[in-house]
C-alpha cells in the first residue's frame, strides 16, 4: 500500500513515520526545501523520543521518503493525509489556508482516485471545504477523477507520540463511502490485529470528537488548579485530595496533577477553536470559557507566590528555572507557562538563568538571550536567590540537594510541579514553596 503525508511537523512526521514501521509505502511531502533536505541526511525537525530511530530505519529500508515535489508525491497512493499547520488566529479561530491550499494541490495533482484525509486538528465542518477544494481544482483541469474525503484526527501526546500511533487507544476515522471506509480500513489493519479499537463514523462527528477529547482534558488540568487554589486557602493538601479524588474509577488518576498550568500545541489552540466555533453558531461554551480563564490565571501564580516573598521590585533578584518546555519529552515552547513567568520576572526588574535537557534552542529562537541559559541544572543555581521548578523533567526529580544548597544565594525553592515533598524540604532547611499545600492568602493567588 502507498501513501503521501503533506506535511512534516509533528503530526505528518510521526504519522508518516509509524505508518512506514508497519510496511507501508510513505512519501512525506513538505514544501520547505531544507527541512526536507535536513530529513533526507537524518536530521530531525523536532525532538520526541524514538522518532529519530524509526526515521533512518524506515529511509534505510526503503519505506520512507521525502520530497517537496507534490505531484510526484502523490503519484499512484490511495490515501493522501493533509497534515499541515492551523495555526489559531487572533479571534482564537483555526487558520485553515494551508489546509485548503494542499487540498487545491492535491486536486491539481491527482492522477487516481484517492482518499484525501484531514489528519491535521480541524474544526466541525473543515472536511467538507477540503472536499470543495479538491474538487473546484479537478474541475479546472476538466477532470473526473473521483475522490472522497475523510477526517482522522490524530491522539497524540509529545514526548509519547510514538507509542501512542503504534499502541492507540482508539483509532477514530470519520468517512462518507464503503470505499473510504475499506481503505481506511486496510492501512490500519497492522494496528487492529493487536486489538486496538478503530472507530467508523460520520466526518463531522470524527472531527468534533478530536477537540472534545482535548477540551475534556484542558477542563480536567483547570479543574484541580482551581481546586489546589483553593486547598491553600482553606488548608487542605492536594495531593492528598488528588488521590482521593483519583481512586474513584469515574474520575481516574491522569490529568489531575496541579501545576502552573496547561500549554504546547494542542489544549490551547483546541480550546479556543472549539469555543470560536460555538459562538459561530450562537453558542456559549461556559465551561470552556473558565477553563481558558483559569489556565491563564494559573500560569501567574508561581509569580505571585515570588513577589508575595520577595515583594514587587525583584531588582538585584536573580532566580535559576529549571524546564522551559511546556511539558518534559519535548521541546515544544508554545503556550509554555515559563514564557510567561519570565516575562513577569524581567518586567518587575529581576534576572533569570535557565536550563532545560532539550528546550534551550527553542527558547533562543523564541526570546532570545533575554535570560541566561547555563549547560545543567546546577550551573543555573550558582548565586541565584530562589529556583523555580517549571517543567516536571525526570533529572529533576531527586537532586542533589547539599550541592543545591551550597550553590544557592538562598535555600529558596519556588515548586510549580510538586515534584519535592513538603516535609522533607523542611527537614533539610529549604524553605520550599508549591502548589496546593501551604497555606496562603487569597491575594497571593490573584
Amino acid at each position: 500500500m502507498k501513501i503521501a503525508v503533506v506535511g512534516t511537523g509533528y503530526v505528518g512526521l510521526v504519522s508518516g513515520t509509524c505508518f512506514a514501521e508497519t510496511g507501508i509505502e510513505v512519501t512525506c511531502i513538505d514544501i520547505d526545501n531544507q527541512k526536507i533536505e535536513n530529513l533526507k541526511k537524518g536530521v530531525m525537525p523536532i525532538y520526541e523520543p524514538g522518532l529519530e530511530e524509526l526515521v533512518l530505519r524506515n529511509t534505510e529500508k526503503g519505506r520512507i521518503n521525502f520530497t517537496t515535489n507534490i505531484s510526484e508525491g502523490i503519484k499512484d497512493c490511495e490515501a493522501i493525509f493533509i497534515a499541515v499547520g492551523t495555526p489559531p488566529g487572533e479571534d482564537g479561530s483555526a487558520d485553515l489556508k494551508y489546509v485548503l491550499a494542499v487540498a487545491r494541490a492535491i486536486g491539481e495533482n491527482m492522477q487516481n482516485y484517492t482518499v484525501v484525509v484531514t489528519k491535521s486538528t480541524v474544526p466541525v465542518g473543515t472536511s467538507e471545504k477540503v472536499k470543495k477544494a479538491v474538487a473546484e481544482a479537478l474541475v479546472k483541469r476538466d477532470s473526473s477523477l473521483e475522490f472522497d474525503v475523510a477526517s482522522n484526527p490524530e491522539f497524540l501526546k509529545e514526548g509519547a507520540a510514538i507509542d501512542d500511533f503504534l499502541k492507540p487507544d482508539r483509532i477514530v476515522v470519520g468517512i462518507e463511502s464503503k470505499k473510504a471506509e475499506d481503505i481506511m480500513r486496510k492501512l490500519y489493519k497492522p494496528f487492529l490485529m493487536n486489538g486496538h479499537p478503530i472507530l467508523f463514523m460520520d466526518i463531522r462527528s470524527s472531527e468534533m470528537t478530536k477537540y472534545a477529547a482535548n477540551s475534556m482534558l484542558a477542563t480536567k488540568i483547570s479543574f484541580m488548579n482551581d481546586v489546589a487554589n483553593l486547598c491553600e486557602l482553606v488548608g487542605a493538601d492536594v495531593n492528598m485530595v488528588r488521590k482521593g479524588i483519583g481512586s474513584d474509577a469515574r474520575i481516574g488518576h491522569r490529568f489531575i496533577y496541579p501545576g502552573v498550568g496547561y500549554g504546547g500545541s494542542c489544549f490551547p489552540k483546541d480550546v479556543k477553536a472549539l469555543i470560536r466555533t460555538a459562538k459561530e453558531y450562537g453558542y456559549e461554551m461556559q465551561v470552556l470559557d473558565a477553563v481558558e480563564s483559569v489556565n491563564e490565571k494559573q500560569k501567574s501564580v508561581l509569580f505571585n507566590k515570588i513577589t508575595h516573598h520577595f515583594g514587587n521590585d525583584l531588582s538585584g533578584k536573580t532566580f535559576a528555572m529549571w524546564g522551559l518546555s511546556f511539558k518534559p519529552k519535548t521541546d515544544d515552547m508554545r503556550e509554555a507557562p515559563s514564557l510567561v513567568i519570565i516575562d513577569s520576572i524581567l518586567k518587575a526588574g529581576g534576572k533569570v538563568k535557565a536550563y532545560d535537557p532539550v528546550a534551550i534552542h527553542e527558547a533562543k529562537k523564541m526570546i532570545g538571550d533575554i535570560i541566561t541559559y547555563t549547560k545543567d541544572e546546577y550551573e543555573a543555581l550558582i548565586d541565584v536567590d530562589a529556583l523555580l521548578l517549571v517543567t516536571e523533567w525526570p533529572e529533576f526529580r531527586s537532586p542533589n540537594y547539599t550541592v543545591m544548597g551550597k550553590l544557592m544565594k538562598t535555600k529558596l525553592i519556588f515548586d510549580g510541579r510538586n515534584v519535592y515533598d513538603v516535609a522533607e524540604m523542611k527537614e533539610i532547611g529549604f524553605d520550599y514553596h508549591c502548589i496546593g499545600i501551604n497555606t496562603v492568602s487569597a491575594e497571593v493567588l490573584q
